[in-house]
């Protein structure tokens, strides 16, 4: 009974509380006292009396007018309206009808109120000429968010699952904190590190080198750079958190973090370990369950990355160590220095089998084949970068970097082909261990020189590279071709590489103002001399001497490679309060030349003339709306592979041979944006549309003989494009102070045709597709968030030869993320994934669903987190695909990770102190 009568006052209560919540509307006109002019992008915010929390914002339209509209408890509000250079207007207004007209309200002149006031504002938004400013005590995330969570709250910005952001459609390449870099070009170690809790400001700009900054000069404009700024009370002090975790199948985890500031000075270690296919960094956050799957790259050399950071190994389950160390700091007002240390290593087991059907103009046929590798990789990196401000004109900028890394690998691999009527026509058993080493050292040298105040500048760059690789190969191998004339090729070598590459690039730009600050004349002379040499001596095993001592003339390579280019350009570039653009056109002198020491025959030299050109603009119509097109031109030498005319039969089923007469590719690339974000109304558009046309490029020319055996060599072609246009539209609708609802729909085209041949004949094959895409997320504060997504990828390959099939391929992709924070201290998240694609062959599963689960519960005051994590829930994680192409169709399976449950524990510390203060405080749990 005493539950009943206690349900029923909580909805007494609740209906009462939520009659109250009041619906208002307010308008107004922003103008300047001193001009009398209507105030474009005037930052409006709203702020609740009591405890001066954000209740809504917005920005004023080129009119200077501004509309919000919301639902509130208070009778009272505070109104705040900011604007660069002028002084904030504030009024109290008493919340007691639904429409409020404010008029036109004048902000007057603020001698002070320059970049200071700025900084310390406590707008939302506030937009400059080239920035885009948010500030973080206005977006509400969990508790504990890092720089991530918080990034996925602001308006116009959006992270994909492996750390990609985005800012209006345009990529972010680069995250800086308080200006200067963060364990190098990974931003995902930033932003899934660092927590909004020491974050005051984040800042968007356009990407520029800082020889470009600092001369005045616009960027290309194609990514953008976020700056996150640190609180100032949080400039002096030590932070950071561990993490360590255990679970099924002998899964484990361990990370640790510790920053130290000392105002300009900053300090930074990193380490970590798993065996669960993630990037090293997870300290037990909940959001990071997808393992890295889809974000592991391999290279040839068997290392791999993940995010863009390698760690070494495969592309199965992966087994990742690393550590690292971040230094920055000033000294004095003419030297900026940062450097980072970084450690990655692993290891990995992968296994793969294949099913092929290759497509031929008057027949077809089919391959099987099954892998297995085990690899291992060490992988050391330094890199430093030195600022050196002599003068208000004069910068030097020096980057120097380096790489350490060896690695090893077993792998085997059987395979056999089949003729039409499912006879084996071929096959080969083959086993291989090779291990390896790199080293590499890179150096950039800039120095930049002002004249004057007009623009006027002279910039000299040089860059030097050293690398060199050394191996050692053994191969078995048992190659059999059957049919009328059959043969077995067996072979048992041991092969020595070693291959150098010297790289230098010089450059000397001169910029010249024709109006001051606004139309230049740029000039510009640059030369780059690559150099490589490779050396593989192959030797067969000797049955007599037992030993691998008989030298193999046509395994073996010894050849220098030089590819030297000379470049004069000459370019225009106008800069103005609205629109911008620049203009440039390049002559190019290139010589190719080949030294072969072991087949003098195939020496060659060769001299390219051609020209590249580009065109970029960008117009802004407002602060709301902008739009960028570019063209260019470019000329690409054929590889070293590609050219050299030496038969390559380490495969005997695919003997490969070069074609020194091929000629370098030329490839047009135009691509225009626009983009478009209503802070009034919530709701961000951005289009993009494109094309890739290339003339010349290298392609491969197979002829197939009875046996299935191809014989390989290239041949320049035209008539390659590639088209498409993306689009995406999104809108907030905020139900009330603490619901909120955000729709985004995609959609993505694409054509492209290819030319290519196939058994000598020549043919066009033709690939449309069609990639819609709806996103729905429902946020109420507090309690819980749900995110739908459903996407369809369809596409069509056509062909002009009518031995070909036209092929259509339809993938859907349906997930469902959700979070519940209730009660407070406990934490549940899933993330549940369905993929369907009627198109793989039968043997392999056709729909999968894929779900991970975690729980989290904040203990020690919030200080620290206990996870339990459940992957691959339904283990139906399979890593079947299908890939098709102009010429094979084909269906594989490799080894992934799969289900297994892991608890793990972590914990934040934090003594941050005022800029130039110790902290008396001690250690405490953030």
């Amino acid at each position: 009974m005493k539950n009943k009568l206690f349900l029923l006052l909580l909805v007494v209560c609740s209906v009462s509380v939520f009659s109250q919540n009041k619906s208002f509307k307010i308008s107004g006109t922003v103008i300047s006292e001193v001009e009398n002019q209507a105030l474009e992008a005037a930052t409006i915010y709203l702020e609740r009396v009591k405890d001066s929390s954000l209740v809504t914002y917005t920005i004023s339209d080129k009119e200077g007018r501004f509309f919000m509209e919301d639902k509130t408890y208070d009778d009272n509000l505070n109104i705040y309206i900011s604007y660069v250079g002028l002084a904030t207007y504030f009024q109290n207004i008493k919340i007691d009808k639904e429409e409020i007209d404010l008029g036109n309200i004048k902000l007057k002149p603020d001698a002070n109120a320059l970049d200071e006031v700025v900084l310390t504002s406590r707008a939302p938004i506030t937009i400059k000429k080239d920035t885009l400013e948010f500030n973080v005590k206005s977006f509400k995330t969990k508790k504990d968010a890092t720089v991530e969570d918080l990034l996925k709250k602001l308006p116009g910005v959006e992270v994909d699952a492996e750390g990609k952001i985005t800012v209006n459609g345009k990529e972010v390449n680069k995250i800086l904190v308080n200006g200067k870099p963060f364990f190098g070009n990974d931003p995902t170690i930033t932003t899934r590190n660092l927590t909004k809790e020491i974050i005051e400001k984040v800042q968007v700009t356009d990407t520029k080198t800082d020889a470009e900054a600092f001369a005045g000069e616009d960027s290309d404009g194609e990514n953008k750079t976020i700056n996150l700024t640190i609180k100032e009370e949080n400039n002096k002090g030590v932070f950071g958190r561990v993490a360590a975790g255990g679970g099924t199948d002998e899964r484990y985890m361990g990370a640790g973090l510790f920053n130290r500031f000392d105002n300009d000075q900053r300090i930074s270690v990193l380490a970590g370990g798993n065996n669960v296919n993630e990037s090293g960094f997870s300290f037990g956050e909940i959001r990071k369950m997808f393992g890295g799957a889809n974000s592991i790259s391999v290279s040839s050399n068997g290392s791999f990355n993940i995010d863009g950071r390698s760690f070494g190994g495969g592309s199965g389950i992966v087994t990742s160590r690393n550590a690292g160390a971040n230094y920055a700091d000033n000294f004095g007002e003419g030297l900026d220095v940062s450097a980072d240390y970084f450690y990655g290593g692993g290891s990995s087991e992968d296994r793969t089998s294949t099913q092929r059907e290759n497509i031929l103009p008057d027949r077809r046929f089919f391959t099987n084949s099954s892998t297995r590798s085990t690899s291992d990789s060490d992988n050391h990196s330094i890199n430093a970068k030195f600022d050196i401000k002599i003068d208000s004109t004069l910068l030097i900028n020096i980057r120097p970097s380096a790489r350490y890394t060896t690695n090893n690998r077993n792998f085997s691999r059987t395979e056999e082909s089949l003729n039409e009527e499912n006879t084996v026509t071929n096959n080969s058993d083959t086993r291989q261990f090779d291990e390896g080493e790199n080293r590499n050292f890179n150096n950039n040298l800039d120095v930049t020189k002002k004249f004057g105040s007009d623009g006027a500048s002279l910039r000299v760059s040089m860059t030097n590279e050293f690398e060199k690789q050394e191996g050692e190969d053994f191969i078995q191998s048992t190659t059999n071709v059957f049919g009328d004339n059959p043969e077995t090729i067996v072979r048992d070598q041991f092969t020595d590489s070693e291959q150098d590459f010297r790289s230098f690039y010089g450059s000397v730009n001169y910029t010249h103002p024709i109006i001051s600050k606004k139309l230049f004349v740029y000039s510009e002379f640059s030369y780059r001399n690559d150099v490589r040499e490779n050396i593989e001596s192959t030797f067969d095993f000797d049955e007599n001497t037992m030993e691998y001592s008989s030298f193999n003339s046509d395994l073996s390579t010894n050849f220098k490679y030089t590819n030297s280019r000379i470049s004069p350009k000459l370019g225009v570039r106008y800069r103005g309060e609205k629109a911008s653009i620049n203009i440039s056109s390049t002559y190019v002198k290139r010589t190719l030349e080949n030294e072969d020491a072991l087949r003098p025959e195939t020496t060659f030299e060769r001299d390219f003339d051609a020209i590249e050109a580009r065109v970029y603009g960008n117009y802004r119509f407002n602060k709301k709306v902008s739009m960028y097109v570019n063209y260019n031109i470019s000329n690409t030498p054929p590889s070293v592979t590609q050219l050299q005319p030496f038969q390559d039969v380490s495969d005997p089923l695919n003997i490969v041979t070069g074609n020194p007469n091929l000629r370098p590719s030329n490839e047009h690339r135009m691509y225009a944006g626009f983009n478009a974000y209503d802070w009034q109304k919530r709701t961000g558009f951005n289009l993009y549309i494109g094309a890739n046309v290339s003339y010349d490029r290298p392609t491969s020319k197979t002829v197939v003989d009875e046996n299935f055996v191809r014989t390989t060599t290239f041949e320049n072609v035209d008539g390659n494009y590639n088209g498409y246009v993306s689009g995406s539209y999104s809108k907030n609708i905020k139900l009330d102070t603490i619901r909120n609802l955000r729709w985004r729909v995609r959609l993505g085209a694409n054509t492209n045709q290819s030319v290519n041949f196939f058994d000598g004949e020549k043919y066009n094959s033709q690939t449309n597709s069609l990639n819609p895409n709806l996103r729905l997320t429902f946020t109420w504060d507090k309690v819980f968030e749900i995110e739908p997504s459903y996407g369809i990828n369809y596409s069509i390959n056509t062909f002009d030869l009518d031995a070909f099939d036209n092929v259509e391929f339809v993938t859907h992709n349906l997930g469902i993320e959700t979070a519940t924070f209730l009660p407070k201290k406990l934490e549940w998240r899933n993330d549940i994934n369905f993929n369907y694609n009627p198109n793989i062959a039968s043997v392999f599963q056709r729909s999968v669903w894929f779900w991970n689960s975690t729980l989290a519960y904040s203990i020690l005051k919030d200080k620290g987190t206990i996870t339990l994590k459940a992957y691959d829930i339904l283990k139906q994680n399979n890593n079947a695909r299908r890939t098709a192409t102009q010429n094979f169709i084909q269906d594989s399976q490799s080894l992934v990770l799969q289900q297994y449950f892991m608890l793990s524990f972590s914990w934040k510390f934090n003594s941050l102190g005022k800029k130039g203060e110790t902290s008396n405080r001690g250690f405490f749990f953030d």
